[in-house]
Parts: C-alpha cells; structure tokens; sequence
C-alpha cells in the first residue's frame, strides 16, 4: 500500500480502534435499560452505537474536510441524509456498530465498519472486529488485508455439496424463502446467519464460509464487505446477476467466494425451478 493513500488507509483503521476502545467496548455487558432504545419497529440502538458514530464521523471530517459523512444513526435521524452517497463529494458510509441486536443482548459478533466513495466508486473499506481487535482493510485495485497481512478467499470451484454459507431470511420474502427451502439440501451447509453482516463478509474473506445472501441492503451494512470481499476475489452481485451499486436502493444481495461458487449457488438456492 505504497502510495499517498497509504497514511489515509493507517489513519481510519486507527480511528476505528479508538472509537471501539472508548465507546464502544466499555459498554458490551454493562448497558443499562435507558442505554437502549427502538428507532424503528424491531430495531434497536444503543448509546455506544450513537457515541461511536459521534467519533468516527468528526474525525473523518478533520481528516478530509471536504468530505461527508453517511452514517446509519445520522440517516436514522434524517433520511435526506442518504442523498449524500449520489452527490458529488467524497462519502464516508459508517455503521458505528454493526451487529447492534447482539450488542444489546450481551453477545457477539459485532463490528465497526466504514467505506470511502469518491465518484459513485467504492474505494477503500474497514471491517473491525473490536472483540478480537482484529482489522481487514480493503482498496479498490490493491487487494484485501487482515492486520497488514494479504488475504484471498478460494479460488477453488467447490462441489455444491462441499459448500457452508448464510441466508439471512429476516427479510427475504416468502418467495425466495421457499426456493431457498427447496433447494437447501443441494448446499453443504444453509446456515441463518449471525445478525451482523460485517461478521458475514469476514467469514468469505477468511474461508469459514463461502457465501451470503441478504435480501435487505443497507449501504452501510454491505459497501465496506462488498468491495473487501472483491478485493480478495470474491464475487458481488444482485440476485439476478446484475452489478452491485450500494447507492441504487435496491435489493437482494448474493456475496460468493469465486464466480463458479457465485453461480451454483444461484443456481441451488435462487433460481426458479
């Protein structure tokens, strides 16, 4: 990572260290009742959500000033805030606490995650995890990093049946929940998932799993994954095989180790039979 954006890359994954060590790790199993709220049906956030956004988002500031900054409790707040990602500055998108259900119940994972947009392009992502304090870093072009070491995910065209990997049904709609059912038992192993998508992409990139798909596709919970697990070259798509953009509000997202692993498992799990 030898170039002028190499202090910039040093600089955020630092910022996200701290921002765990002050706001966040502080209160997992120590959140009283009022540190916890719903900002929407079935959806929770906490103080250390809020406080970590404060940090992360004044200091990306300082260090881009000309920039701006996408935040989920800042779009939570104001929605208008989402138009930000389609203007023509340059865009952090920041999910302060990925994986807040588990937080607020006393479990893991969890995970702090932030991507740079310049342009409509996703350019550089981070994907912390503050329990194992362990730091994966993505570029657009200079490959994908776990503590500044290299990381690929299988190049290798597995068999269907030699595969592990997540539906997250939540929202999926009964559709698809069906041909993912049907096709369940063609795939090694469908498994529900962790509630916290950063923890998803870690598992590509590190091989423990070898797919995803999400149905809902908030920008900040997927832009810094997607672009990591590409940079170690993995596959993104939508469902029908279209490219991923996290500004073009739709959704349906299928995240695979390789292409041949992306199309069997489109295939097992996606297609209509």
């Amino acid at each position: 990572m030898a170039d002028p954006d190499s202090r910039l890359v040093e600089e955020v994954g630092a910022l996200l260290r701290r921002a765990a060590a002050d706001a966040i790790l502080p209160m997992f199993r120590h959140l009283a009742d009022a540190d916890v709220s719903e900002k929407a049906p079935g959806e929770v956030v906490t103080v250390a959500d809020r406080r970590a956004e404060e940090i992360i988002g004044a200091e990306l500031r300082r260090l881009r000033p000309d920039s701006e900054v996408v935040g989920e409790e800042g779009v939570a707040a104001d929605p208008a805030v989402l138009e930000r990602l389609s203007g023509p500055a340059e865009v952090w998108l920041v999910d302060p606490l990925d994986g807040t259900a588990n937080f607020a119940a006393g479990r893991e994972p969890f995970a702090v995650m932030v991507a740079r947009r310049r342009a409509g392009r996703t350019e550089a992502a981070w994907i912390l995890d503050p329990m194992a304090d362990r730091l994966l870093v993505a570029r657009a072009g200079d490959g994908a990093y776990r503590d500044g070491e290299p990381v690929r995910t299988t190049a290798e065209p597995l068999p269907a049946r030699s595969l592990r990997g997540v539906v997250a049904t939540r929202f999926l709609p009964v559709e698809l929940q069906g041909r993912v059912a049907a096709g369940a038992d063609r795939i090694g192993a469908v498994l529900h998932g962790q509630h916290c998508a950063g923890q998803e992409y870690a598992d590509i990139v590190d091989n423990r799993q070898q797919f995803a798909i999400f149905w809902r596709t908030l920008p900040w919970d997927h832009a810094p994954g997607a672009l990591l697990v590409e940079a170690a070259g993995g596959v993104v798509r939508r469902l029908d095989g279209s490219p991923y953009d996290p500004a073009d509000g739709r959704t349906g997202l299928l995240v695979a180790a390789n292409e041949s692993i992306w199309e069997t498992v489109q295939h097992a799990l996606l297609a209509e039979s």
